[in-house]
């Protein structure tokens, strides 16, 4: 697929990261903060849901039977789906469109974005999928991770971090991939993952075994970020998507402290003073300050029609690494 300009964020696909250790009653959090009423979650699924229907709708336009050259490239995949049916796996091997759909669609180009002034595709690639197997990979990931952070944080917060995230990520993307489109929700998905381990540091006095829930997440961040150094696979999307997260975590996801939050069940010195603490506003405001400077020099580099790699030689091996078996695609 990268030979037909559609790059795998799949830079045409975005591998979504597994599900993570965060539950609800996980027991590295304190216990009367794992009884707290929970939200009920429904923007996830309508997230899921919306990206499904847009999946069909990709693949009605698509109509393989009608606009593919069978005698060229082969016969589409699955045909007794009709207009349904996927592009030749030589083409795709993600069961889905062809690279010219997405970008009919709202894919994420460089050259679209800058030199046609199509800012909306920075959010629309993130509701595109180049497959079957990527639109699966994703939503899975949204659900084991974004239902329980609705159920603790509610809808607002999580909406808000989910599409920032994918935002961040789409900015970062179009300024490093500037030769393929990209498409999926693994920036908004990563973000959460950030956000995950934000809301973990800045609520730190509230689990009980720290290092544990530290350590897991960490490590199931690193096997995904290192998975996006694979070739086709966007890792500029990953990585934009999981510091907007990161940062937006201390904003929206801080709790109280414990000891101010039983106040009125607690002895008069055992009370705390202030709802949350020092190094809680400390987190916020420079997460706040790092936002609004990221994404106002992300916004004037991109729209300027800077070249991310031009400003970092070595930044490419963040997304590719190549080896002596793939080689990477010019970014």
């Amino acid at each position: 697929m990268g030979g037909n300009g559609g790059d795998l964020e799949s830079n045409k696909s975005r591998g979504g990261p597994p599900a993570a250790y965060y539950t609800p009653s996980s027991p590295y959090h304190h216990s009367d903060y794992s009884s707290e009423k929970q939200w009920t979650s429904w923007l996830i699924p309508m997230i899921v849901v919306a990206n499904v229907a847009m999946f069909i709708v990709i693949m009605l336009v698509n109509d393989c039977p009608n606009n593919h050259n069978s005698t060229l490239e082969g016969d589409c995949v699955a045909k007794f789906l009709g207009r349904l049916s996927f592009q030749p796996l030589k083409e795709n091997p993600l069961f889905g469109p062809s690279s010219s759909t997405l970008e009919k669609l709202g894919a994420l180009e460089w050259s679209k974005v800058v030199d046609d002034h199509q800012a909306w595709r920075l959010v629309s690639c993130i509701f595109l999928h180049a497959g079957v197997v990527h639109l699966l990979a994703n939503m899975l990931s949204l659900v084991f991770i974004g239902i329980r952070l609705e159920q603790q944080f509610g809808f607002v917060r999580v909406g808000i971090l989910y599409m920032l995230a994918g935002i961040g990520g789409s900015i970062l993307s179009a300024l490093f991939i500037t030769n393929n489109i990209s498409v999926g929700a693994s920036g908004a998905l990563f973000g959460l993952l950030g956000a995950m381990l934000s809301e973990l540091l800045t609520n730190w006095t509230i689990y009980a075994n720290k290092a544990a829930a530290l350590f897991t997440l960490v490590i199931i961040i690193l096997v995904n970020l290192a998975v996006g150094m694979l070739p086709h696979v966007d890792n500029f999307a990953h990585i934009g998507g999981f510091l907007t997260g990161f940062l937006l975590g201390f904003v929206l996801l801080m709790r109280p402290q414990f000891s101010w939050q039983e106040r009125h069940n607690l002895p008069v010195n055992a009370r705390g003073k202030s709802k949350y603490t020092i190094y809680q506003y400390v987190f916020w405001l420079l997460s706040v300050i790092l936002l609004v400077v990221g994404f106002t020099v992300g916004l004037v580099m991109l729209f300027k029609g800077e070249n991310g790699n031009k400003h970092c030689s070595w930044c490419h091996y963040l997304s590719c690494v190549p080896t002596s078996r793939w080689r990477c695609d010019d970014q």
